[in-house]
């Protein structure tokens, strides 16, 4: 039994998560769609870059979430999983994850995307174990707009990593023999390094660049 860690956006994903729950939000007019798509095309551009600031990102991701209804986000991502998430799940990308549970690995997805996104389709993949960033609630289970602990991104996977592994009462060393992390961005370059079996998907060009240097595998989870 081995860690078989997949990051989501563009990499279990054919695209990203966050990105289309924003461009969803706009095409139902929740939120100003010229102004979020802007604001969410240079956001995209800077993660791309790998300048992202996360928390610039994350106080903009989470406003829609505090300024609405949990129970009635709840009706827009079951529409947005049917529009939005579903046509970027591949045949290759199900195959994948189904492989590591039939060899009995440890399946988590670790994402710096908000647990509120992510945490259906991590369901849909059938996935138990999900680290991502965590949005606060307030004790009427209401999002505040904030987020709780440290953000699931770049370093901030590996402390995450470590506090679940400590949660589960799992050694840090013993656990990442044999791990298997699977990530198509730069931005994750320090888990990837971290782990027993990098493996780089439909990567941007400056992991592709990075991961041939290093012999690592490079995978695609596009279907043909």
């Amino acid at each position: 039994m081995a860690l078989a860690l997949f990051d989501l956006d563009n990499t279990l994903l054919t695209g990203d998560s966050d990105h289309a729950w924003m461009e969803f939000l706009g095409s139902r007019g929740i939120v100003d769609a010229e102004e979020f798509n802007h604001r969410n095309d240079q956001f995209y551009a800077d993660y791309v870059a790998g300048r992202l600031d996360i928390h610039a990102f994350l106080d903009f991701q989470l406003t829609p979430l505090a300024a609405h209804p949990r129970a009635q986000l709840d009706v827009w991502h079951r529409d947005y999983l049917q529009e939005r998430v579903l046509p970027m799940i591949s045949n290759r990308a199900r195959a994948l994850v189904e492989d590591h549970r039939q060899q009995g690995d440890v399946l988590v997805i670790i994402t710096a995307t908000n647990r509120f996104v992510t945490a259906p389709i991590a369901t849909e993949f059938g996935i138990g174990n999900l680290l991502a960033t965590e949005p606060e609630v307030n004790t009427d289970g209401e999002f505040t707009g904030k987020t709780v602990g440290t953000p699931c991104f770049q370093a901030g996977k590996i402390e995450r990593l470590r506090h679940w592994l400590q949660e589960q009462q799992l050694d840090w060393q013993r656990s990442l023999q044999g791990s298997t992390f699977y990530s198509d961005s730069y931005n994750d370059l320090p888990l990837l390094e971290t782990v027993d079996f990098p493996v780089a998907v439909n990567p941007d060009e400056r992991l592709r660049a990075h991961a041939t240097s290093k012999g690592w595998p490079i995978l695609s989870l596009h279907d043909q």
